[in-house]
């Protein structure tokens, strides 16, 4: 007689989403490689009950980004390019230029380009807090 396996695939309802609070502290760390730990947490991945279509990851708060480190010549030579959508509207700022102005949109930008180009990006965006230097207001979520 032979047994048969039953092997069902789990899909998470939203009703059952469960978030945590993470606190990355980025000081001396690698850009790139603190980036793809942010955006697994902000995805979901990280965790056992993973569903593409759902969107449970956690709320990840970042301190201390304006001492993140990069490696190679970057400071310099990499570029952050926009367009205003008019004539002539091409600007680009080096990185040691964002990181003196707005230290925070260098981690931003490196976590966005990192997550899935879907509906659930913005959601998980705003659910990424990044502080410059070591304060920030959420302690309170974070258990501390």
């Amino acid at each position: 007689m032979q047994k048969t396996y039953s092997q069902k695939t789990y899909s998470q309802k939203t009703s059952e989403i469960e978030r945590k609070w993470h606190i990355v502290d980025a000081k001396g760390k690698v850009l790139g490689r603190i980036a793809t730990d942010i955006a697994t947490k902000l995805i979901g991945k990280n965790k056992k009950e993973y569903t593409p279509h759902i969107d449970a990851g956690d709320f990840v708060v970042v301190i201390n980004a304006s001492e993140v480190s990069v490696t190679g010549n970057k400071e310099d030579t990499k570029m952050y390019y926009r367009h205003s959508g008019f004539p002539g509207g091409f600007k680009k700022r080096s990185l040691s230029d964002l990181r003196v102005q707005f230290p925070e949109r260098i981690i931003e930008k490196a976590v966005k380009n990192m997550l899935p180009k879907n509906k659930l990006q913005d959601p998980r965006m705003a659910r990424l807090k990044v502080y410059a230097g070591s304060d920030h207001k959420h302690q309170s979520q974070l258990g501390a």
